[in-house]
C-alpha cells in the first residue's frame, strides 16, 4: 500500500458515525465512507496511521441491493459531510443503526437488549425535509453551505434535501440572505437557522437578535428562546413525549425530575398527569421557557448544572419516584447516574441521541443496581447516522424488567 493505492475492499459491518468496516491487505481495520455491508468496493486512503485506515468508496464493484441513488448529489465522499446513508434505502438504513446500537451496548454497556427496530416517524416518509435547525458554515468567498466531512473546508450547498422548507425560504444557502454583512467579519463565519414547522417562524442568529419560537405538540404552545433547545424532527416532540409518558406510567402524586429539561416538554407531559415535577436546566433563558410553559401545573424550573443540582435536590426530597433525562450527545455521565440511582426512583427513562455515551451510562447504572428493562428507537434523523431512543430503567430484581 505504498503511496496509499487504491484499495480493493470487502465491506464487513456498519460502524458508528457513518462508516463501514473492511480489513486491508495487512489486517489493518478501514473505516469506509459510502459503502455498505456485503460490498465489493475500490476506495481511496485518505487517513492512515498504524492502527487504521481511512478511506472513501470510488467504485462499487459488487453492489448491495440496499444501495440507492442519493437524493443529493453533494451527499457522496469526499463533498458535504451533513449526511452519511442517503445511498442507502430508509429501511435498510434503519437496520443498519439498530445492528450500530446493538453492537454498541453490547460492548461498551455490557447489556445485549437483542435486535433492535428501528421505528420510523410518520412525517417525512421519504427521509426529507425534516431538519428544522442548521448551522450553515460560510467560506471565504461568501458562499454558505455545510462542512465536509472531517474537515473544516465549506462544501457549498445551494439546495439541502434534508433541511426543512423553511429554512430553504428563509434563505439559508444566499451569500446575499440573512446575516451577510454580519457573518462576513467573524473568524469562522457561519449563522444558525432554526424553524418552527407549527407557527411557520425562522430564527437566524447571525444579526445578535435574540427571538422566540413557539411550537406546538401535546395540544400546547412551547415558546422556546433562541438558543434553548427544541427536538429537531418535527415529529420528534409528540412521539417522544408519548414513548416517556407510556415507559414511566405517571401515577398522580408522584414526584418526578426532569434533567436537561430545554423548555420544559417533558415536565409539562408529567405535570399534566398529576405529578410533581422538578425541572433542571442548566441554560437561564431555557429554565425560564420551561417554567413559562408550564404554567398552571406542578413544576418548579431550577436554572443549574444537572451534576451541581442533584446533592441539593437528594437533600431536600423526601421521595423521588420517577426520573426523565435527555442529555446532550455527551451523556449525562457516570457520576449523574450513580447520583440518580441514590435517589431510588422506581423508574428512569433515559432519552439518547447517542449509542456509546447512553451505553457507557448503562453500565454505569448497572453498577449502582439499575438495569435495562426496555429500549425503543427511533429514526429521527434519517439520512444521518444518527438515532434517537429511549432507555427504561428499573431497579435489578424489579419483575418490570
Amino acid at each position: 500500500m505504498a503511496g496509499h493505492e487504491p484499495l480493493e475492499l470487502t465491506i464487513e459491518r456498519a460502524a458508528p458515525g457513518g462508516d463501514c468496516v473492511a480489513h486491508a491487505p495487512d489486517g489493518r481495520v478501514v473505516f469506509v465512507r459510502g459503502a455498505l455491508p456485503g460490498e465489493r468496493v475500490r476506495a481511496r486512503v485518505v487517513d492512515a496511521n498504524r492502527r487504521f485506515l481511512r478511506a472513501d468508496t470510488t467504485d462499487v464493484l459488487a453492489t448491495s441491493p440496499d444501495r440507492v441513488e442519493p437524493p443529493c448529489p453533494l451527499a457522496v465522499p469526499g463533498r458535504c459531510g451533513g449526511c452519511d446513508w442517503q445511498h442507502v434505502s430508509l429501511p435498510a438504513q434503519r437496520v443498519l443503526k439498530g445492528e450500530v446500537l446493538r453492537e454498541q451496548l453490547t460492548r461498551l454497556g455490557g447489556v445485549d437488549p437483542g435486535p433492535i427496530d428501528v421505528q420510523a416517524p410518520e412525517g417525512s416518509p421519504d427521509g426529507l425535509g425534516w431538519r428544522t435547525r442548521i448551522q450553515v458554515s460560510v467560506g471565504h468567498d461568501g458562499s454558505r453551505g455545510l462542512l465536509r466531512h472531517r474537515s473544516h473546508a465549506v462544501e457549498r450547498v445551494r439546495h439541502c434535501p434534508i433541511a426543512h422548507p423553511l429554512i430553504e425560504a428563509a434563505g439559508a444557502w444566499d451569500p446575499h440572505g440573512p446575516s451577510a454583512h454580519r457573518v462576513a467579519h467573524q473568524a469562522r463565519p457561519r449563522v444558525s437557522f432554526a424553524a418552527s414547522p407549527t407557527s411557520g417562524e425562522v430564527l437566524d442568529d447571525g444579526d445578535g437578535v435574540t427571538g422566540t419560537l413557539t411550537h406546538a405538540a401535546l395540544g400546547h404552545e412551547f415558546a422556546v428562546s433562541e438558543g434553548g433547545f427544541w427536538q429537531v424532527h418535527p415529529d420528534a416532540p409528540e412521539l417522544l413525549a408519548g414513548a416517556v409518558l407510556a415507559a414511566l406510567d405517571p401515577q398522580p402524586g408522584e414526584r418526578a425530575l426532569d434533567l436537561y429539561a430545554g423548555a420544559g416538554l417533558f415536565s409539562y407531559a408529567l405535570g399534566r398527569r398529576g405529578v410533581t415535577v422538578t425541572a433542571v436546566e442548566a441554560l437561564d433563558t431555557a429554565a425560564a421557557d420551561a417554567q413559562a410553559n408550564c404554567a398552571g401545573l406542578d413544576v418548579i424550573a431550577v436554572a443549574a448544572d444537572v451534576a451541581e443540582a442533584l446533592p441539593t435536590i437528594s437533600a431536600a426530597a423526601e421521595v423521588i419516584d420517577l426520573v426523565v433525562l435527555d442529555p446532550p450527545r455527551t451523556g449525562a455521565g457516570p457520576a449523574v447516574m450513580r447520583q440518580l440511582a441514590d435517589l431510588r426512583p422506581r423508574a428512569i427513562a433515559y432519552v439518547s441521541c447517542d449509542g456509546a455515551t447512553l451505553a457507557r451510562d448503562l453500565r454505569a447504572a448497572a453498577d449502582a443496581g439499575y438495569q435495562l428493562a426496555s429500549l425503543c428507537a427511533f429514526d429521527l434523523f434519517p439520512m444521518t447516522a444518527h438515532l434517537e431512543c429511549l432507555a427504561l430503567l428499573v431497579p435489578a430484581g424489579d419483575p418490570a424488567a
